[in-house]
């Protein structure tokens, strides 16, 4: 990948994000696409393939299948559920406003797929044209992903060093967002704003560090940022491509987000930059000592030519936080709904982070991957709901081919039905069945068995063709070691210290997720109540 932070799983979870606001708007500019594009189709443009030998959920004929593909942005994880029940283990295909996207649905397809080099497949190319990079982001991001080295790289590998950094951010975060009364009161909070925040301080406590971090008008533009991209992306994605460039010039913020960034962020850059020219010829070895060890500070080193302008850092952090924030407060978010709607699963959570620090001392990376029934947890919301009908999606770049004879022609979206894959009884046991434990006691059965490996693989970091949420293969997520602690972290922490319930009438229930497309994500006015734990 060469792109952007954005990641496999990422991008199905996207969309949704901001279409509960915008849902009309988007709707009038498809339908100015729509025509836009059926008259030009009709008058210039030659007719482009609908790979015929891949059955289609809905109708083929160009017109109304362009109608259908409206109908989509409904109905999409109906018509994903359909098309796999229907044709699994074939590949099906569903329409986009400007394209047909082909569905994979068998293990050996998406392992022939998720092996398929970028040359042929590309996962780059499917993100640049999706969200529109180029416009949304900047040529620079597009261009020139240096960053993801860095993530996969020095993150996963600081994340030892980061831990009492993290659970410290956490814990101020948690006390001061949630602001709940010491007296043991409930405390009515709406979760997904109330945990972005905390995912954002935490996460930018290892990306820049104190006093940023805690930065109020900081952490508001790195949320606004990714609602701005997404949004501008969506729409630009539903215009005729001769339109894109003079829309984006309403429809993205890039330019003013980051001079708002710079306030923040170019006074320590120039400040660890002269620090950084003071100690180069005098004595670099007291500088490695002493050099920040930050996201900022990695990239300050790495950064060349144009790139090591602060302009440039700002929005290559801004980038950053765009992949993190969001994914790790909509995963959860999820399991925050989940916990709340059933909260007899707090003590065993509650139960088993006593033991694990009392065995292990207190707080350590060490800890944290010890508590099974956490990751379990976890994995099991990722896996019954998740970010999306469809996981690692890629863009044809030349006719391909796979084992079986099934043909892709070159320029077609082809992605793995994450969504299904996860209620697929041949691989899950009662799939349809919120299991909180369900991969603690896999693990526990394949160590009763000693199968250390198999064990491993239901952790959740681990990726596989039966399991999509972080994608699968080299293009995997480079950030979910990281992501993974940190959510996992969060998951202990509010256990450890509060009680989460429903509202009144709401037992049970977990609130009503917003699909839209092949996009999902935790509902957004949905509140939790919250109060200090009391036994």
């Amino acid at each position: 990948m060469n792109a952007t932070t954005i990641t496999p799983q990422f991008l199905p979870g996207l969309g949704a994000t901001v279409l509960s606001a915008s849902f009309t708007q988007l709707l009038l500019y498809g339908f100015l696409g729509l025509v836009s594009y059926e008259y030009l189709r009709w008058l210039i443009l030659p007719s482009k393939s609908s790979i015929p030998d891949i059955p289609a959920v809905t109708n083929t004929a160009p017109f109304f299948a362009t109608l259908d593909a409206f109908k989509f942005l409904k109905h999409g994880h109906s018509f994903i559920k359909q098309g796999y029940a229907k044709y699994n283990p074939k590949p099906f295909k569903v329409p986009e406003v400007f394209r047909w996207h082909v569905i994979l649905t068998s293990s050996q397809q998406i392992e022939e797929f998720r092996r398929a080099p970028d040359s042929s497949l590309s996962f780059e190319e499917a993100i640049l044209e999706s969200l529109q990079i180029e416009h949304t982001l900047g040529p620079a991001i597009a261009n020139n992903a240096y960053h993801i080295p860095i993530i996969r790289t020095k993150l996963t590998r600081n994340i030892v060093n980061f831990m009492d950094n993290v659970r410290d951010e956490l814990s101020a975060a948690f006390e001061e967002e949630l602001g709940v009364p010491e007296n043991g009161e409930w405390k009515q909070l709406p979760a997904l704003a109330t945990i972005m925040k905390v995912v954002a301080r935490t996460s930018n406590r290892v990306f820049v560090g104190l006093p940023i971090c805690r930065n109020r008008d900081y952490m508001e533009l790195n949320i606004q940022f990714t609602i701005d991209v997404i949004y501008g992306g969506m729409i630009l994605r539903m215009l005729p491509w001769f339109l894109r460039s003079l829309a984006a010039k309403w429809l993205t913020n890039v330019p003013a987000s980051i001079q708002r960034g710079k306030k923040h962020l170019e006074g320590m850059i120039e400040e660890r930059y002269q620090l950084m020219e003071s100690f180069k010829n005098i004595d670099p070895e007291t500088w490695d000592g002493q050099k920040p060890n930050d996201m900022l500070m990695w990239l300050m080193e790495e950064a060349q030519g144009e790139e090591k302008d602060a302009e440039h850092l700002v929005g290559r952090i801004l980038t950053i936080n765009f992949a993190a924030i969001h994914t790790s407060s909509m995963s959860f978010t999820d399991a925050l709904f989940h916990l709340a709607a059933n909260p007899s699963f707090i003590k065993p959570l509650r139960d088993e982070v006593e033991q694990v620090i009392k065995d292990e001392g207190g707080w350590t990376k060490a800890s944290v991957q010890k508590m099974r029934k956490i990751d379990s947890f976890l994995k099991e919301c990722q896996r019954y709901g998740g970010l999306g009908a469809l996981s690692m999606t890629r863009l044809s770049m030349k006719d391909f081919t796979f084992s079986d004879g099934t043909y892709i022609p070159k320029g077609t979206f082809i992605s793995a039905a994450a969504g299904p894959v996860h209620k697929n009884v041949e691989y899950y046991d009662d799939p349809e069945v919120f299991n909180p434990w369900r991969f603690a006691n896999m693990r526990d059965t394949a160590e009763e068995e000693s199968e250390i490996l198999e064990s491993a693989r239901h952790s959740l970091v681990t990726t596989s063709s039966q399991f999509l949420t972080f994608g699968h293969g080299r293009h995997a997520c480079p950030g979910r070691f990281f992501a993974a602690t940190e959510l996992k972290s969060m998951l202990a922490h509010l256990v450890l210290h509060y009680d989460v319930k429903m509202e009144d009438g709401q037992e049970g229930i977990v609130p009503q997720p917003l699909e839209i497309s092949f996009s999902r994500t935790p509902n957004r006015t949905a509140s939790v109540l919250f109060r200090k734990r009391q036994d």
